[in-house]
């Protein structure tokens, strides 16, 4: 979960050369960053540099990264008529240079560890088109769904095809796995989440054209549907740190795989603390396959990267015991 970020010396030093989006945007930039926790940090699998809001971009909107702030539409949708300006993209022309990132990463890590690549749910993207940028009270959405909900399906339904065609494009250009992410799943009722949120996660999984690729599925905050997401189509279900996985595991984890679930702020603690909560999440899964250990959500911009290096080793070297 942001492998690559600010937390890294190596990062900072590419980003004080170039800004977020133009970062984004150049594949030798993007495919250079992606690989830097592969090699300093020892991670399992490379996650492709990248922004969820590329998506709305690519579909019209104008979007701006403010430094302190996060990521801003000055032109939020909150109408039919700012609506019909999102086009129906094909992800392989106005997102190629995300596609190019994908396939250069591929071949720079010449088969050392897989590649993922991702997307925000419909849901979140949503969100952040209809609030404009990061919120609290998530009102306006909110306003959406209750008082034109047809108006939030409509551009639901658009951004689940668009969605589906951008990770169907990311296999096609190298990524071994597809994650969606489903940040703000959490902020909505069940009933809601179900028909807002992961009715729209089924679609885009439905619409990706994959052999073998796995397709891992996180809504953060949603303890109240797992058996739901699982039925997805999804195979592997990402938790957060609120979550029993020994709990889940009972549930679901018959059906599919559990990624995750370690709070990102644990990485503040001294190294013996790191190495504790590590045994305790990975016995709270038990013995047996099925388990990517993961962040429960992003690591943190001001974490030493000698405490992400410390987990990493901790994992490999307290997971043979569980392995069968």
């Amino acid at each position: 979960m942001r492998q690559a970020g600010r937390y890294l010396p190596e990062y900072r030093a590419v980003r004080e050369k170039t800004d977020f989006l133009t970062l984004c945007k150049t594949p030798e930039l993007a495919a250079e960053v992606t690989i830097q926790p592969v090699d300093i940090i020892g991670v399992d699998a490379a996650i492709i540099f990248s922004d969820i809001l590329v998506i709305p971009e690519a579909m019209g909107m104008h979007l701006e990264i403010e430094e302190g702030k996060g990521p801003v539409f000055h032109d939020p949708i909150r109408s039919e008529e700012d609506a019909k300006k999102l086009e129906l993209i094909d992800p392989s022309e106005k997102l190629k240079y995300v596609l190019d990132a994908v396939s250069l990463t591929k071949k720079e890590l010449n088969g050392r560890v897989p590649l993922i690549g991702f997307s925000g749910s419909p849901w979140t993207l949503l969100t952040y088109m209809v609030e404009g940028k990061g919120s609290k009270s998530f009102s306006q959405v909110k306003k959406m769904i209750y008082s034109n909900p047809a108006l939030a399906h409509s551009i639901l339904d658009k951004l689940a095809i668009v969605a589906g065609n951008y990770l169907s494009a990311k296999i096609e250009a190298g990524a071994n796995a597809v994650q969606i992410f489903d940040t703000w799943g959490g902020i909505l009722n069940r009933d809601e989440y179900l028909e807002f949120s992961l009715r729209y996660i089924e679609k885009t999984i439905s619409l990706i054209k994959r052999k073998k690729e796995p397709v891992i599925v996180f809504s953060k905050g949603v303890h109240h549907s797992l058996k739901k997401i699982a039925a997805s189509g999804t195979d592997v279900v990402g938790l957060d740190w609120t979550m029993n996985l020994k709990k889940v595991r009972k549930t679901i984890g018959q059906k599919v795989a559990l990624q995750g679930n370690l709070d990102p702020t644990v990485l503040y603690a001294p190294e013996e603390k790191i190495r504790e909560e590590v045994k305790r999440v990975l016995k709270s899964y038990g013995k047996g396959s099925g388990h990517i250990f993961n962040l429960g959500h992003g690591i943190l911009p001001d974490i030493d990267p000698e405490k992400a290096k410390a987990l990493v080793k901790f994992v490999k070297e307290e997971s043979v015991k569980y392995h069968n």
